[in-house]
């Protein structure tokens, strides 16, 4: 087999393997098996040691054992249902090897009279005998069945014996594959060469055992070829030579030292990086992240304004079209007025948005601000210079790639996220852009205070709710379920918004994920007017607007969410000038894990930091962004476990960056490492 015929063989169909027949396909197919390569991921739970034999004399009930036995009289009663029956010895005892549902012939051929057999089950023990119920491993060849046995999470449909099997095919059939990486690299790993280490991987001996070459070998692979995409789209990106923006950085700053507060250490850093790359002649490609209230929108509608007064236009894209707005208000109030600002809006009548498209077809829009509606084919521009994305988390990897090309070669794009996620992590998911990071807060930000507070208590959060109201204050209180549930003991938002009300008539408003997208922007308008004081909801208010005069956040069931959602809902409140309160209720007798994510939640309010201990104690695959950041969770690799290969693959990343090195023998691990979607556009 040649190096690409080799790894086809890994990719191909699973109808290639013996034994393999449609159905048994079908059935793996369902689990996302859908080739060789993919099997080899399904990694054994346990294993059956079949290897020592027991004399009959010796057995012990309940427990799987092997013996060597000789079978000596079949008993074939004729009426049904009754079981086929074979008496077997040792020469120190009986047993019966009993069968149900099976042919005459079939028994008589694996359990011949007179010759001896090695067998292997569960021991029973009835009517004073030993006895093995329909036995799976039955070989005249001992050494098939006197081994460790894997116990591999089975597909309904297909027994251990025939998994087994498959597995063991595979193995023994696995393709030498030339090797990928620099000598320096396999050093690392004593020199184990990925046959060696996908063998060992699958030895029942080495199941659990993380920390040994063979499987930190794998974990990198997995992690570097991800690394090796993001680099590649990197440099696809960047070969886009567009024209340079140029821009007098004075009229900016001109701008900054009308504000109502000085810029923090990172916003001007961000700011930097960001006017760098738009007076460059490659494309910018860079993700803003920022910690809930770090000040990202001034630094991206700063950049905003230097695209334009280098003579090209920008479009500023929101998940919402009340984030939109307030977008927009902000820009209105930093601008003067000769920058040409709209709100192209679902509310505006078919003549004002044909007169919008218009104006931005012939240039007389500067920045423009909308949903993703923004993108659609009957939106074109003049001159489109910078496309900025707020809350970008729902775009993948090849999601991102095509919006970039989508945006024209003299395009920059910019993309926003308040999600802080732990290096690992980011380097995982945003690797194929640049990052800027914003984690200070601006001082007129003032530090959540973090209380926590049993749920019987309520009387004592109904008192500093009312007080709060008198001051003029507005709350959010926040509920895991829209109605009741008999399976789940969670408040739901319409309980509590029925008993508030009671309480604070004409002062509770109520949203959820089932209020319609009109009524929504409806409710949520009218609480950034005041028009009334408590908002119940679900967490359908993580990320958004700022609410200046909400300065109150009440989360029932606490202990049901994880570190940084908690987070991301404490940074609903905090917007303004005022002392915010984040109050966390939950019932009694809590887990050792959620007394630990509320004690965190009071001692910082460093999403960074809350991050990484989220991911300490969730798992990876659950934080909040990474499912639906696009990318598929790793088969081996751990961003909490295995942070030193994620830096070694970087590095080495960086090493064939600044070397230009070209990635022709890397195409195979790209490819099996299941991102052929985008093989081809890899140069």
């Amino acid at each position: 087999m040649d190096f690409k015929r080799n790894y086809e063989y890994l990719l191909s169909d699973l109808s290639s393997l013996k034994g393999v027949g449609i159905k048994t396909a079908n059935l793996l197919k369902k689990k996302k098996i859908n080739s060789i390569f993919d099997l080899l991921w399904k990694l054994p739970k346990s294993y059956t040691d079949r290897s020592m034999s027991t004399k009959i004399k010796d057995l012990k009930i309940d427990e799987t054992q092997t013996i060597n036995i000789i079978p000596q009289k079949y008993s074939f009663p004729r009426v049904k249902n009754l079981p086929n029956r074979v008496l077997c010895t040792d020469e120190t005892g009986e047993i019966d090897c009993v069968f149900f549902n099976s042919y005459e012939g079939y028994i008589k051929k694996i359990l011949p009279i007179g010759k001896e057999v090695t067998i292997s089950g569960k021991i029973k023990y009835f009517r004073n005998k030993y006895q093995l119920t329909n036995p799976k491993y039955i070989s005249e060849d001992s050494s098939l069945i006197k081994q460790k046995h894997n116990n591999y999470s089975l597909t309904d449909g297909i027994s251990e014996k025939v998994y087994n099997k498959i597995m063991l095919q595979i193995i023994n059939n696995l393709p030498k594959i030339e090797e990928w990486h620099s000598k320096e690299i396999l050093k690392k790993f004593d020199n184990i060469s990925w046959n060696d280490a996908i063998k060992k991987l699958h030895q029942p001996d080495n199941i659990g055992k993380f920390k040994e070459n063979f499987y930190q070998r794998l974990a990198f692979d997995e992690i570097f070829s991800t690394f090796l995409v993001n680099s590649e789209i990197r440099k696809k990106i960047k070969k886009f030579k567009k024209i340079k923006k140029k821009f007098d950085t004075k009229r900016q700053n001109e701008i900054i030292s009308k504000l109502n507060f000085s810029l923090t250490n990172d916003q001007n850093k961000a700011l930097y990086e960001i006017n760098r790359d738009l007076c460059s002649e490659t494309k910018m490609f860079r993700l803003l992240q920022g910690d809930v209230g770090s000040g990202k929108t001034i630094v991206s509608l700063l950049s905003a304004f230097n695209t334009i007064i280098s003579g090209f236009q920008v479009a500023m894209m929101a998940p919402t079209e009340i984030l939109a707005r307030q977008h927009f208000l902000l820009a209105k109030q930093i601008f003067s007025k000769n920058i040409r600002l709209e709100l192209l809006s679902g509310k505006l009548s078919l003549k004002d948005k044909k007169d919008i498209l218009t104006k931005l077809l012939n240039k007389k829009i500067d920045l423009i601000f909308g949903t993703h509606a923004l993108f659609q084919k009957k939106v074109e521009f003049k001159n489109l210079g910078l496309v900025i994305i707020d809350e970008q988390h729902k775009f993948g990897v090849n999601q991102r790639k095509k919006l970039s090309d989508k945006a024209g070669k003299n395009c920059d794009v910019l993309l926003m996220t308040a999600t802080p996620i732990p290096r690992t992590l980011t380097m995982t998911i945003y690797g194929d852009m640049d990052l800027s990071i914003i984690r200070e807060k601006p001082n007129i930000r003032k530090k959540i205070k973090t209380y926590s507070k049993l749920e019987n208590k309520i009387n004592d959060v109904i008192k500093f709710v009312k007080k709060e109201i008198e001051l003029d204050n507005q709350i959010f209180w926040v509920c895991p379920l829209i109605d009741e549930s008999k399976k789940i003991d969670h408040t739901s938002a319409v309980k509590k918004f029925k008993y508030l009300e009671k309480l604070f008539p004409n002062q509770v408003f109520l949203l959820h994920g089932k209020t319609n997208i009109e009524e929504k922007e409806i409710i949520l308008n009218k609480f950034l007017k005041k028009d009334f004081k408590i908002l119940v909801s679900t967490t359908i208010i993580e990320v958004g607007i700022d609410f200046p005069n909400a300065n109150v956040i009440i989360i029932e069931n606490a202990n049901k969410f994880g570190l940084s959602q908690l987070h991301q809902l404490r940074g609903r409140v905090g917007r303004g000038s005022k002392e915010s309160s984040c109050i966390l209720m939950f019932k009694s007798n809590l887990s050792d894990n959620a007394k630990k994510r509320i004690n965190i939640l009071k001692d910082t309010n460093d999403g960074f930091k809350i991050s990484e201990e989220d991911m300490k104690i969730r798992g990876f695959g659950d934080i909040l962004g990474f499912k639906q950041s696009g990318i598929k969770t790793f088969k081996l690799a751990d961003p909490i476990h295995n942070q030193n290969l994620f830096i070694l693959a970087e590095k080495e990343i960086k090493r064939i960056e600044e070397k230009k090195e070209k990635i022709n023998r890397f195409k195979p691990l790209i490819k099996l490492y299941d991102r052929a979607d985008i093989i081809n556009d890899i140069a």
